[in-house]
């Protein structure tokens, strides 16, 4: 069973509907009983760190995640990809879960603009589970904030005017930038085999 943790700043139906596409069983929930008996997490968000991280908190589901980010696979997406790191200077400087090593900066793509909207190639980097060898493969980005981490913790990097981390890891946290669930039959490959884990 994999739950995709509600917290009030996520795109959770739109997950939902493409997991249970792929056949995989899945429910929305805050429980933290039920975030416990899961067999794998997704952190979804859309908006603004700072307001996240609240609602995180707000939720009484902090403490909860990363406890079980030691123990089951658990996936970030978009804003929930960010929340894995550090801190983000999104609005001032706000502590995130800790769970990957760095921050979240302003992009600063060279010639492009802010945000970054639409398809962009996957550019592989390192070995990760959720990824297969084939190249040419695109996936949907929104985002204006991106990450600033080693590169040992990028499975998988984009071009726009700057290397953007697209798909990070530590052990069995694994954190997508861009939309797996509105990223065709690339994202819907990758949402399988992040439920096989």
């Amino acid at each position: 069973m994999t739950v995709i943790i509600d917290y009030g700043a996520g795109n959770l139906f739109s997950v939902q509907n493409a997991l249970e596409h792929i056949g995989a069983e899945c429910k929305i929930s805050r429980d933290p009983s039920e975030i416990e008996t899961a067999d794998r997490l997704i952190l979804p968000g859309v908006g603004a760190f700072p307001d996240a991280m609240k609602m995180l908190s707000k939720a009484g589901l902090t403490e909860v995640i990363k406890e079980q980010a030691a123990k089951k696979p658990l996936m970030g997406i978009c804003l929930g990809m960010q929340m894995l790191f550090d801190t983000s200077l999104e609005f001032g400087k706000t502590d995130g879960l800790g769970l990957i090593p760095g921050s979240v900066e302003l992009m600063t793509p060279v010639g492009l603009p802010i945000p970054h909207i639409g398809w962009n190639e996957l550019e592989k980097n390192i070995p990760s589970p959720l990824l297969t060898d084939k190249k040419g493969e695109y996936v949907y980005f929104v985002h204006s904030y991106a990450a600033v981490t080693d590169e040992k913790y990028v499975a998988a990097y984009c071009d726009y005017g700057m290397k953007v981390p697209a798909l990070v890891q530590n052990g069995s946290v694994y954190g997508c930038q861009f939309h797996p669930e509105k990223s065709g039959e690339t994202g819907l490959d990758i949402l399988r085999r992040f439920a096989a884990l």
